[in-house]
């Protein structure tokens, strides 16, 4: 940024990000009240996951002892309820100190207004999934270009003709490139977007794997875990292309998984006389590594809810 437009810049005003042009001339401001934790919903389709982690420990004593210092947002809804733009973090630390409100901004936001609020109140913080972002871009995106079409915009904080990723690039950290390259990881399956976010699948071979319909994706699902290997970018490149070609099958994909990837191979060996004691009699021992897998699930549940029932 050049020092001029430094000095330009000046940061919005609550009602400027919140209103339109005609409500201000009326007088009507956003409200800020206590609500009932029991009236807020979800924002639909909410990409950002509210996870039972260390900060969010971090949040429910914080809560617990000084209570929420930063209002939600919320939209009215016309049963009475309402929508929560954001604050849902907020909200599970509420729930989980005991609280019956929240402090929350209420304004009476278009879809388009509250997504691209949604989004931005929540793109900017650590740690954020590659789902997470992928499904974010997407929807924000999606905002923008609806935004663009109208005339009469009242959420001038995003201004006008908003319609392309060029000006989404511009108030984040990605590139243009970079976003649709996230879009791309929306058109993969769950189970090969969680290897994603899990990093057991890097980008680059992640998006080019996108290109591929559900049932060869499910394919390359078995294969990943038959094989215990994930794809190369190299290998990702010729799958794609082999399914512009029509010649990609189940048969092709697991033979390119077949090839060795000596460093994606990892093997763990436990002796069997030090599990065997643990394990039910009617566990095959083919079943055995999926039994100590869902065993192991379990008990970091339990773990993670004796924490969060400690932080209480």
């Amino acid at each position: 940024m050049s020092k001029d437009r430094a000095t330009d810049f000046t940061l919005p005003k609550l009602d400027d990000l919140f209103s339109s042009q005609d409500e201000r001339e009326n007088g009507k401001m956003p409200e800020i009240k206590d609500i009932p934790l029991s009236l807020l919903d979800e924002f639909p389709n909410h990409p950002f996951k509210v996870r039972d982690d260390e900060e969010m420990l971090k949040l429910i004593k914080s809560v617990s002892e000084y209570g929420v210092l930063v209002p939600a947002i919320v939209r009215p809804k016309s049963d009475g309820r309402y929508e929560l733009i954001s604050g849902h973090r907020r909200k599970r630390a509420s729930e989980y100190a005991e609280k019956s409100n929240l402090r929350c901004i209420v304004s009476d936001l278009d879809d388009d207004a509250a997504t691209i609020i949604m989004v931005d109140s929540n793109i900017q913080r650590e740690n954020v999934l590659p789902s997470e972002k992928a499904f974010a871009y997407k929807m924000k995106l999606d905002a923008m270009k609806h935004q663009g079409k109208r005339t009469d915009l009242t959420f001038s904080q995003v201004g006008t003709k908003l319609n392309s990723a060029k000006e989404l690039a511009e108030n984040t950290g990605d590139s243009k490139t970079q976003i649709y390259r996230y879009i791309r990881l929306t058109y993969l399956v769950p189970e090969l977007l969680e290897m994603v976010d899990s990093g057991n699948i890097k980008m680059s071979p992640a998006v080019e794997i996108s290109f591929l319909d559900e049932d060869c994706q499910r394919d390359l699902v078995d294969a990943i875990d038959d094989e215990l290997s994930t794809p190369s970018h190299a290998q990702a490149i010729r799958l794609h292309k082999a399914f512009n070609e029509g010649t990609l099958t189940r048969e092709s994909i697991y033979s390119v998984m077949q090839e060795e990837k000596g460093n994606q191979k990892e093997k763990f060996t436990i002796q069997a006389e030090k599990i065997n004691k643990y394990l039910p009699k009617n566990v095959k021992r083919e079943q055995t590594e999926d039994f100590i897998c869902k065993a192991l699930e379990h008990y970091s549940k339990y773990l993670e809810r004796h924490r969060m029932r400690e932080a209480r």
